[in-house]
């Protein structure tokens, strides 16, 4: 006998419903890392409090200064 609330699916009704509750929290968290971003994009955030004359050793290491550019920058930070 159906009481109403239709339950006619038992144990696979409530499981579904729980994969989909457990669907929507995952796709909500990937579309806040997607759209918030990470940490990964401001290195500077990430080393954790280099300074300065850390910070534009590194960037002349990767290449992202060239000689005089970074003479430059290192007379201003003397």
């Amino acid at each position: 006998m159906m009481t109403g609330f239709g339950m006619g699916f038992g144990g696979i009704g409530i499981i579904g419903m729980i994969l989909f509750w457990v669907a929507v929290i995952a796709g909500i968290v990937w579309l806040v890392r997607t759209v918030g971003g990470s940490n990964a994009q401001f290195p500077m955030l990430v080393q954790g409090g280099a300074n300065a004359q850390e910070i534009i050793d590194q960037r002349y290491a990767r290449g992202e200064l060239d000689r005089e550019e970074y003479d430059a920058m290192k007379q201003d930070l003397q």
